[in-house]
């Protein structure tokens, strides 16, 4: 039986990387993958998923009006094999129309889907998408990383150009290590107080 598969963490826990080893995994052994990404997340180019540590793959790219379910049914009856995998990078996001059009994915067509994606924004509020996927995916899996005391970092600080926190602001605002610092909830809570 197909599952809804969520995958989340903080910044830089390597959850794309663990998407692209999963995908290869499938796709070694001969079976199609589909891959997808929000268009808007171009930081490797739009329709690209790439890891720091230097992995990267072509996606399928898509936005918030997308149909989910519709372009997988139509890619799996598109002549090129059935669909062994689903994989969204960047889950957060999906909206919630979306993150239920990917649980009937898995529910009509039977084809897994993983999901992998941050759990909360830099104010500490959940993401709309991961928010659906935690309500109603069938397994959570949660991946680490550490903050720099050593705990398990759950927490993550936006930061400006000039390296300031960042305390308002869009939820939304793509970025990488220049943008955003992973902190356990004892750190992170000092400092968004001390700034």
């Amino acid at each position: 039986m197909a599952k809804l598969y969520f995958s989340y963490a903080t910044m830089n826990a390597g959850k794309s990387t663990l998407l692209l080893q999963a995908s290869y995994n499938y796709q070694e052994r001969g079976m199609r993958v589909v891959m997808l990404i929000a268009a808007f997340d171009d930081r490797a180019g739009t329709g690209r998923i790439s890891s720091r540590i230097g992995l990267a793959s072509d996606a399928v790219p898509f936005s918030g009006h997308d149909d989910l379910y519709a372009l997988v049914e139509r890619l799996n009856a598109d002549g090129s094999g059935k669909i062994a995998c689903v994989f969204v990078d960047e889950a957060q996001f999906l909206g919630e129309d979306q993150v239920w059009q990917l649980a009937r994915v898995a529910d009509r067509l039977g084809i897994p889907v993983m999901a992998y994606g941050l759990r909360t924004d830099f104010q500490g509020k959940l993401f709309p998408g991961s928010m659906a996927l935690l309500a109603i995916a069938d397994e959570l899996r949660e991946v680490r990383t550490i903050c720099h005391c050593g705990r398990k970092a759950t927490m993550v600080v936006r930061l400006d150009g000039a390296g300031n926190l960042v305390r308002e602001g869009a939820q939304v605002d793509v970025g990488g290590n220049e943008k955003y610092v992973s902190y356990c909830r004892r750190h992170w809570e000092d400092r968004m107080r001390d700034g």
